[in-house]
């Protein structure tokens, strides 16, 4: 039987009161997946002397937060991303994961054990994940040598003057108040960090997950490609990312599914104490022939006032599906609907 692998996108667990909510309406389809893999945006931490909501920090409560994630049977998790911040909130998350026997990904006591991956085998199969950070603080959350924190690849950005007409929708360079082009890149060395860490797990991996927080509003920056291109040319054959709460295009890669962003799976409260609004995600999943990925899809999923991820019937996401088409079609993604799923074409 062909395994089947789930992987999300965003979970935060801030302010939820009841373990068995969040994931109630999907947990026996988690729990009968072979994999399932999130983006953990948020730590399983409680500050010994509170926490105000104007301090930046998604800490949730530890013994709730890491219930509802064994609840939902979510076994390994991503954890670098700009949440995961401090020593200490770092160190008792990674505890608490620990205890409750997920695998983590992405952040530790230094900078090896941050990019350490995760090794899953199922069925004779071995799936790896591995999971890096480009939107990060700038002092004390990169994980150094001897230093806690987060793993990293280093990007960084650019802004030209718009000297040739490049956009329809930008008049030519011939008068003042031209906005300027960004351009992003990601760093040298820390790409070949990257790449180096995926060769390395695909010696040992039979499905190897390169997950990747990432991103800007709805765009897919040139660092974005740029990185998800590398991983899979260095071993990949699945690229996640997440980050910016957007379900944001997908593309195909040498015949390898690249989710740009999951978007919320999962998501009560962000910034200032603000609950989220009316966000819409997507729950990717992918099934395994053999060794090898056979198919790839995605649902879209949204949340009700329960708090509760709800996964959507396609038919009332119409405008949603038409808009990934529509902004997947530069990278040249054949999108079809299938049920309440979305397949992708991964031949062309």
């Amino acid at each position: 039987m062909p395994l089947k692998i789930i992987l999300t996108g965003d979970v935060n667990l801030m302010n939820v009161t009841d373990a068995a909510a969040p994931f109630a309406r999907l947990a026996s389809e988690l729990r009968a997946a072979d994999v399932v893999f999130s983006n953990l945006e948020c730590c399983l931490y409680d500050p010994p002397h509170g926490h105000a909501v104007e301090s930046e920090g998604f800490y949730a409560d530890a013994a709730i937060g890491g219930e509802a994630l064994k609840r939902a049977g979510i076994q390994a998790v991503g954890i670098a991303n700009n949440v995961n911040y401090g020593e200490a909130a770092i160190t008792a998350s990674i505890a608490r994961l620990d205890e409750l026997g997920i695998r983590h990904a992405g952040a530790g006591a230094n900078r090896a054990a941050a990019r350490a991956p995760v090794l899953l085998e199922r069925g004779g199969v071995r799936v790896g994940f591995l999971q890096r950070t480009s939107v990060y603080w700038p002092t004390n959350h990169e994980a150094g040598e001897h230093a806690a924190g987060v793993a990293v690849i280093r990007g960084h950005t650019a802004y030209q003057l718009p000297l040739h007409k490049t956009r329809p929708e930008i008049p030519p360079c011939n008068r003042p108040g031209l906005p300027p082009i960004i351009v992003t890149w990601a760093d040298p060395q820390y790409l070949q960090w990257f790449k180096d860490d995926v060769a390395a797990l695909r010696a040992k991996a039979d499905i190897v997950v390169a997950s990747c927080h990432w991103g800007l509003h709805q765009e897919v920056l040139q660092y974005m490609t740029e990185i998800a291109h590398a991983a899979i040319d260095a071993g990949a054959d699945i690229v996640i990312g997440h980050g910016p709460h957007f379900s944001l295009p997908v593309e195909v890669y040498k015949s390898k599914p690249i989710f740009y962003g999951l978007g919320n799976f999962s998501f009560h409260t962000g910034h200032g104490g603000r609950k989220h609004g009316d966000w819409v995600g997507m729950l990717a999943r992918i099934a395994l022939e053999g060794k090898a990925v056979h198919s790839a899809t995605f649902q879209f999923v949204r949340h009700n006032d329960a708090n509760e991820t709800v996964p959507c019937a396609l038919d009332h996401e119409r405008a949603m599906l038409d808009d990934i088409t529509k902004r997947s079609a530069p990278f040249g993604t054949k999108l079809t609907p299938r049920g309440d799923e979305v397949a992708i074409a991964l031949k062309n």
